[in-house]
Parts: structure tokens; sequence; C-alpha cells
């Protein structure tokens, strides 16, 4: 292995089905401050499901595990993960993870703020090539979830067969027009999408009724 996560899986791994280490919760939870040492703990429905241990240097994170691939033998690893702070506009500073990754002989260095359990090193997306589940999605369906999200925004209902929910107290009338306007606009074009790429199982005068 030529450094941390040289060559990526064969196969399209997600995101969301993959365990994260975020900065920004290490930060909150006072982990990234030098000396601090415990576990990082994964849970569903209430139930532990992995664990890793942690321990803070100046500038890094050193991560204790040990992970078993392709059914083969359990191996214990050692990583240090390099932290790098940088100012923000309004005061403070804000933390990134330096993804400490080597894919195909190039360093990564990218500043991010996950990283991710996607083979033996924790790495950025980009190393291991995980993709966000809605970009495998229909463009259709990410505009009926964009207007989804907007609807339920308001106060309403998702879905086209309810009604937009009225203005909400406070909201310009101006900006409450912009969303109804954006929502019923990401609904026509989820239709036009959706006729257009079934378009072939439609007899002729059920598509005549649509154009």
């Amino acid at each position: 292995m030529g450094g941390y996560g040289s060559g990526r899986p064969s196969y399209k791994q997600k995101v969301e089905g993959s365990r994260a280490l975020d900065v920004n919760r290490c930060h909150r939870q006072g982990i990234l401050n030098p000396g601090w040492r415990g576990s990082w703990i994964w849970s569903q429905d209430g139930n532990e499901v992995a664990r890793i241990n942690v321990k803070a240097q100046q500038g890094q994170l050193m991560l204790d595990y040990r992970v078993r691939q392709g059914g083969g033998d359990w191996e214990t690893v050692r990583q240090p993960v390099p932290v790098i702070y940088t100012p923000c506009h309004y005061g403070g500073q804000r933390p990134y993870f330096r993804c400490p990754g080597v894919v195909n002989g190039r360093h990564c260095n990218r500043r991010v703020a996950k990283l991710y359990a996607g083979g033996k090193y924790f790495l950025c997306r980009h190393c291991y090539n995980l993709a966000y589940t809605s970009q495998s999605e229909p463009r259709y369906d990410r505009m009926l979830r964009r207007a989804n999200k907007l609807r339920r925004a308001l106060g309403g209902e998702a879905g086209t067969a309810n009604w937009i929910a009225p203005k909400p107290k406070g909201m310009s009338q101006r900006k409450y027009q912009r969303k109804r306007f954006e929502i019923e606009w990401c609904e026509g074009q989820a239709n036009h999408l959706f006729i257009e790429q079934f378009a072939h199982l439609l007899g002729k005068e059920e598509w005549e009724k649509y154009i």
C-alpha cells in the first residue's frame, strides 16, 4: 500500500452508509483539546455498533482501532489525523480535518469537516469516491424533494396533492410569493421530466394530453 487509502473501492459506496468522524462534533464535545482521550462511538437505535479510541494531541487526533477487511484477520491501526483552524469572518476559529489520504500516489490534504471509514483508514469522501444518495436519484425526484422541503418550511405538508400552506406569521409577502413560485416551478419541472422519461410507455392520445 502506497499510503493511506491508495487505490479506491471497486463499488460505489454512499456517504449515508459510511461511518463518519465529524470535526464539528469533536469541537463541541472538547475532543480536539490536547490531552483529551476517550472513545468515539457509533450507535443505531440506541445500541452501540462500533467504537474507536481517540487521543487529542497538539494539531492532530490519534485514532486507534481494529479493522478487518474482506473476511481477513483483525488488524490494529493507529492513524494520526491533522487538525487545522481557520479564522471566521466574525471572530473565532473553525476547525477542519486535513485529509491524510494518498490515492494513486497523490496526497489529498483536503480541508474537510468529515472523514469516513470507507476502508482501512479514515479519509475524506473524495479519496473513497463516496457519493450522496441524492446524486443517484432521477432529477424529477430531486425536484420533488426540493419542493417538499419548501412546503414543510412554510408549515405545510409534503406532496402535490396538498395545498401550499398560507404565509407564516412574520414572513414578508415578497418572500412568501418567491417560495410559492419555487415550489410550483419545482413541481412543474418534476412533472415534465417524469413524463419525458416515460413518454415511450404512453400511447399517442395519452401523450398528446401532456404536450
